[in-house]
């Protein structure tokens, strides 16, 4: 609503003194206040309604003034019980920062004032989330080119002063208006939302990070032609969109959470489409993924690789290289839930570039699934000396293609929510392969990574290839009983001495054999003095009956750390 209507009701009270033509303001809100600063309560937008209980002086004018010029609200009321007329140096201060003031007869109590703007403000925005919602389902039925999920979300930033942003199961944006969310914060929501899910409560979420309260609703369409419902909240949760409002949803009277409902219907809507776009590439993975299992001719692999390169890897050449990344969702005994399509949908998310603009990055990337297994083509286009796609079709240097720890780093804390309680996610990557040749010992090799990965704790964890050359390809398959024995004879003499004296015999041991036995640069780690650490060894091998400068037992003990 505008000032000018607050004037026109003869039923407030209302006097102007001064801003003609600033008549034509917004009113958001309304705000009753007698404090000298009441900036911290203001965010733009209100009509600040004060008794003048502030004003000692002359003097006290400006400032106030000042302050809420700068907080840029719509107008100020002041009443005119507490002084009668309103002060000079009160309309004056208003005049020099083009500030709209308005007597309040004293026969008006501000509670009157109240409630008539919010019943016009809470009015208005509701008629105007309505018209959103008709605007944007036009846009929509239109097809693609009505803007997609932007398209709704400029409306209710543009209509409703409403920041809000689309987001991935592991907060990466889809889409939003304005100003971008940070990758921390998108990953922060994206786990509450996760967590909000898996433990039964009924959306919208509420979620405050950074100080800044977010309201979730989950993206689901539920109209005609929609997927039937999962029975089991664990089939969609780590595939499902969510939507994040920068605001408090939990005031909102009952037919604003409708219309947002049927936002989120729209939205829903475009992901379909989207999923359905992916029905090719997922294919062209199937296809390739039979013959590399079946034991097919390299040829006819090859064949079906030059079909899928065009578009899988568009303008940049016809025969990269490939890695092949394998994932599995595990969701304990008897779950009854079939993890193939979850793990594929959930790889296809944990492979988009987050760094990548316009169309995801997942396009690109051609994801099947067998059994409970998710398994991914990922084309890797051939690097030049000079780390330039190089379309002759090089050999990748060793650390080009797609890195185990790498993929999980930023999608983990949000996972793990969503995961929490009876589920796990691993996951296994390949080398780069630059044939068809090469395929069936790399997908044998990223089975055999998620093995490795698949004995070590966590909720979310993956392995590479780099690791399979290496002491810790056999050190989960040690069994439990074997292990326990195996470092408690060991370390369990450190451990109490360590808790009798705090003698830190643990990390001394640790830092020795890091630094490869070397005294001199151990203890400049430590910050102690080589005889100190030579003490400090000394009673390692007394309370061990072992010789750390022996090969034997200093590998011993590397072992016994790395398995405890």
């Amino acid at each position: 609503m505008r000032l000018r209507a607050l004037l026109e009701t003869d039923a407030l009270g209302l006097r102007l003194l001064g801003g003609e033509e600033e008549l034509d303001r917004g009113v958001r809100g309304v705000m009753t206040t007698d404090l000298r600063d009441p900036s911290r309560y203001l965010s733009g937008g209100e009509l600040v309604l004060t008794g003048l209980a502030w004003r000692r002086s002359a003097e006290d004018s400006e400032p106030f003034v000042h302050i809420l010029a700068g907080a840029q609200v719509a107008g100020l009321a002041a009443g005119e019980a507490e002084l009668g007329d309103i002060p000079d140096d009160l309309i004056e201060a208003c005049s020099r920062h083009r500030l709209p003031l308005f007597a309040v007869n004293e026969s008006v109590a501000f509670a009157t004032i109240t409630e008539y703007v919010v019943r016009q403000v809470s009015g208005e925005r509701a008629g105007d989330l309505a018209a959103v919602v008709d605007r944007h389902r036009r846009l929509m039925t239109s097809g693609p080119a009505g803007g997609g999920p932007d398209a709704v979300l400029d409306l209710l930033g543009s209509d409703l002063d409403l920041r809000a942003w689309v987001l991935s199961p592991t907060g990466r944006q889809i889409a939003g208006a304005g100003d971008g969310l940070s990758a921390r914060t998108g990953a922060a929501l994206a786990g509450e939302h996760l967590a909000a899910v898996r433990a039964g409560r009924r959306p919208p979420h509420r979620a405050v990070v950074e100080g800044v309260t977010y309201s979730l609703f989950p993206i689901r369409n539920t109209g005609r032609g929609a997927a039937p419902a999962s029975r089991d909240v664990r089939e969609s949760v780590l595939s499902d969109w969510l939507l994040a409002v920068e605001a408090d949803a939990g005031d909102w009277p009952a037919a604003r959470l409708d219309l947002l409902q049927g936002v989120t219907q729209l939205i829903a809507v475009e992901r379909d489409r989207r999923e359905a776009a992916r029905t090719v590439r997922r294919r062209l993975a199937q296809e390739v993924l039979e013959l590399v299992q079946t034991g097919a001719a390299p040829a006819e692999i090859a064949a079906r690789l030059r079909v899928a390169a065009p578009v899988l890897l568009p303008g940049l050449g016809t025969a990269p290289h490939w890695q092949v990344v394998v994932a599995r969702v595990d969701w304990g005994a008897d779950s009854g839930i079939e993890a193939g399509p979850v793990a594929q949908s959930l790889l296809e998310e944990i492979l988009v570039d987050p760094s990548a603009a316009g169309q995801d990055s997942a396009d690109r990337i051609a994801v099947a699934h067998t059994g409970d297994e998710a398994i991914a083509l990922v084309p890797l286009p051939a690097l030049g000396a000079d780390g330039a796609p190089d379309e002759e079709g090089g050999t990748p240097s060793a650390d080009a293609g797609l890195h185990a720890d790498a993929l999980l780093e930023s999608v983990r804390t949000p996972l793990s929510a969503g995961l929490d309680g009876d589920g796990r996610l691993t996951l296994g990557v390949s080398a780069a392969v630059h044939s068809a040749d090469g395929l069936r010992g790399a997908l044998e090799e990223a089975r055999h990574a998620r093995r490795v990965a698949a004995a070590r704790p966590g909720r979310v964890c993956a392995a590479g290839h780099h690791e399979l050359a290496s002491h810790v390809l056999l050190l989960p398959f040690v069994p439990d009983d074997v292990r326990r024995a195996f470092t408690a004879r060991l370390l369990d003499p450190l451990r109490d001495y360590d808790r009798r004296h705090r003698a830190e015999l643990i990390p001394t041991l640790e830092a020795f054999l890091d630094c490869d036995g070397s005294w001199t640069r151990c203890a400049t780690r430590l910050h102690l003095h080589v005889n100190t650490l030579r003490y400090r060894v000394g009673r390692i091998e007394q309370l061990t009956g072992r010789d750390l400068s022996r090969l034997e037992d200093k590998l011993d003990f590397f072992l016994a750390l790395r398995m405890s």
